[in-house]
């Protein structure tokens, strides 16, 4: 332990480590007064390298966007129209059938039976009113002698009228027999598919009640949907303007695609445009004619459709990832003069085969920013490379052949 009386004296070396150190800051104060002094700062920071493009021009013409659904042009619930017990069945549950096979067959023993009765009461008012005629011919003979009176005659007429009467019913009755015994073999009014069937043999069936199994037509088929009020003024704005949308493939043409299909591959016609407007949602019903070979749609499927909307129009596109977002607005930047960034703020439309329309803002003219948007500010100077604007999904859906001017609002859009 050191003497507390004996005074510390300083190590030599640690002297000269602190000497050391206030020099080297000296020196660095001194480097940093003379730069400012100099004014001079550090160099400048390279251009931040960008792609650029101008807009692709090309001429489109718009679609409206749909959520609906598939739906039979006929289905029919099959029920017997004659009540009796089952006796057969005579096609497989899902099987497609056609117009006028044999479905089911209920027991027509008993109806049969009323027919051969039927045809027995006819018979008997046959042979009546053949002996009613003959007795008629016989008093109307010895009338013209003065054999029989005025009142024997109108009896024996009165009775001939009636036997004639009677066979008319007795006709009647055996056409209505007839009807009830071809009833018992119930066919299939239309050709479509089957569904299941809901009664066993054996069980009693009740005339107009029981329902036997459906039958849905599924080719052609309809798309049934639903399209706001400002769609329904549009088209019939387009309408009076005399705008034909026609295509290669239909007039009125629609294009669709299923749940599990990201392009719009099956084509249509509008079919029926509803007569008034649904007051509480402010839609109107509306449906589309599909062609069905294959059967691959069935009634209750859902899709997307989209309806052609406006006439040809030019329009530019660019990539939607080049347009950025300020609050509300969408803007996009463009190289302009001494490579400095400019921003400019645009309307944007559909898409086009990947790419976005834009309707105002942009000329054919404009350097648009494609690559390196997120480095660059208003007033950056950068240094553009020359690139080119490609569709990313060329050629995804027909072009219409044959369409007048001008456009509408939409929310798809095909190119021309």
């Amino acid at each position: 332990m050191p003497d507390a009386n004996v005074p510390h004296v300083p190590d030599p070396s640690q002297g000269a480590a602190l000497r050391r150190a206030l020099g080297v800051a000296v020196a660095a104060v001194l480097a940093v007064a003379l730069v400012a002094c100099s004014g001079h700062g550090p160099p400048p920071s390279a251009p931040v390298n960008v792609l650029v493009s101008r807009p692709l021009k090309r001429k489109v013409v718009d679609w409206d966007d749909f959520v609906g659904h598939f739906e039979a042009v006929n289905s029919v619930d099959i029920r017997p129209r004659v009540t009796g017990y089952l006796q057969s069945i005579n096609f497989r549950d899902g099987q497609m059938v056609r117009k006028g096979d044999l479905l089911f067959v209920i027991d027509p023993r008993p109806y049969q039976a009323i027919l051969d009765q039927a045809k027995g009461q006819e018979a008997h008012a046959l042979s009546a009113e053949s002996d009613a005629n003959i007795e008629l011919a016989r008093a109307k003979k010895l009338l013209a002698d003065g054999a029989v009176s005025e009142q024997e005659y109108q009896t024996r007429l009165a009775t001939a009228q009636q036997a004639t009467a009677d066979v008319l019913a007795a006709k009647a009755a055996v056409e209505s027999a007839a009807l009830n015994l071809g009833f018992t073999r119930v066919t299939s009014p239309l050709d479509g598919r089957a569904s299941d069937r809901r009664v066993a043999p054996g069980n009693l069936v009740t005339q107009d009640t029981t329902i036997l199994t459906n039958i849905t037509d599924l080719d052609p088929i309809r798309f049934i949907f639903d399209g706001a009020e400002s769609l329904y003024l549009k088209y019939q704005s387009l309408g009076q303007m005399g705008v034909r949308r026609e295509s290669r493939y239909y007039p009125n043409p629609v294009e669709i695609r299923l749940q599990n299909q990201a392009e719009y591959t099956i084509k249509g016609r509008m079919d029926f445009v509803d007569n008034a407007l649904d007051t509480n949602s402010g839609t109107i019903r509306a449906r589309a004619v599909i062609t069905n070979p294959k059967l691959l749609l069935t009634p209750g499927m859902f899709g997307h459709l989209r309806l052609l909307g406006s006439g040809t129009y030019d329009a530019l596109l660019i990539p939607d990832d080049s347009i950025t977002t300020q609050q509300s607005d969408q803007i996009v930047y463009v190289v302009g003069r001494g490579n400095k960034v400019e921003q400019r703020k645009i309307a944007t439309g559909p898409l086009v085969d990947g790419l976005r329309v834009v309707r105002s803002g942009l000329s054919t003219m404009d350097n648009v920013v494609i690559e390196g948007v997120e480095h660059v500010r208003v007033g950056t100077v950068v240094s553009p490379r020359q690139g080119r604007i490609v569709p990313p999904n060329p050629g995804t859906s027909p072009t219409p052949a044959d369409l007048a001017p001008p456009a509408g609002v939409a929310t798809f859009a095909h190119p021309h």
